[in-house]
């Protein structure tokens, strides 16, 4: 392995593991040492960072050093994508796994809309993202930089209702009980209008924007 993909590797490791270490094990520590300000400074300067070496990694790396998928890879790729914006959008809304005011009263009410789908849309549309870029097949940068996101998301959701359990305790259980942590697919009907157009207006806007910024291609433009 070449050595930028080696540091990519390194880099990508330094930003998910720190991630989990401060998010959970180590945050009461740092809490108490540096207060709750204290402690987000210094959490988002290490993320920063953290995300500063992967992106500085990534673009040195080689751009397209494996076989690719071709058009039926970019076909899945594309259906993967949409769920996965249906998801992100959905999420914006009423999600008790979000830092608010009202977190504690959604845990407690029927879930609705991408809810139906899983307690933990967000999380899911990054791990489906992921998923789409591995189908590509495109890049090692792209594969180990996307395998990393979906490590993130995917244990980073386990790892959050834990922590939720213990910050809104039996709110958290009852949300737990009256959702899944895998999706299912059937709920993607109950989404909603608002979810479904947000996400696919979104899916074409970043599909675009997928051109000039990475110089391919995607979505509905690759066939345009």
């Amino acid at each position: 392995m070449e050595t930028p993909l080696i540091l990519l590797v390194l880099a990508n490791f330094a930003f998910v593991a720190l991630h989990f270490l401060m998010s959970h094990p180590l945050r009461v520590p740092m809490v108490s040492l540096l207060g709750e300000m204290g402690f987000q400074i210094v959490y988002s300067a290490v993320i920063i960072a953290t995300l500063a070496g992967v992106y500085f990694a990534f673009i040195q790396s080689p751009e397209a050093d494996l076989s690719g998928t071709g058009q039926v890879g970019w076909a899945i790729a594309s259906v993967i994508t949409i769920p996965a914006m249906v998801l992100f959008t959905g999420s914006l809304i009423g999600n008790p796994a979000m830092a608010s005011p009202g977190a504690e009263k959604n845990a407690r009410a029927a879930p609705k809309g991408v809810f139906t789908i899983t307690r933990h849309p967000m999380m899911w549309s990054f791990a489906l993202w992921a998923l789409a870029h591995i189908a590509l097949h495109w890049s090692w940068r792209t594969t180990i930089t996307a395998t990393a996101v979906g490590v993130l998301a995917l244990v980073g959701s386990r790892l959050q209702d834990g922590k939720k359990r213990e910050l809104m305790g039996e709110a958290w259980m009852q949300w737990e009980a009256n959702t899944s942590f895998w999706p299912k697919l059937r709920g993607f009907a109950k989404a909603g209008a608002l979810p479904w157009s947000a996400g696919l207006i979104l899916f074409v806007f970043l599909t675009w924007l997928h051109m000039p910024i990475g110089g391919i291609p995607a979505g509905i433009w690759r066939w345009f």
